[in-house]
């Protein structure tokens, strides 16, 4: 489970093999949620000013993310993405 990026405490994952649609894993403490492109909580748990944060890098990223999203569908390394500053 590759790191793509980390900020502000929260870590930022593409995993190998995953299925559609399109998505990352975010982590924060116990926290861990996954996210679409847009920014939107898919799955699981994320506090609202972190969740936020997050979509807000989304949506400043999408281009690395869909990049990236095709690589590790390839078995292939994401690349690490800019963090949010």
């Amino acid at each position: 489970m590759p790191i793509v990026s980390d900020f502000y405490g929260i870590s930022i994952e593409i995993r190998y093999n995953e299925h559609n649609p399109p998505h990352f894993h975010a982590t924060y403490g116990e926290y861990e949620a996954q996210f679409d492109f847009d920014g939107n909580i898919i799955n699981g748990e994320f506090p609202p000013k972190k969740a936020r944060m997050v979509a807000v890098w989304a949506e400043m990223r999408r281009e690395d993310l869909e990049i990236n999203w095709d690589l590790a569908k390839n078995d292939q390394k994401p690349k690490r993405i800019e963090p949010l500053r």
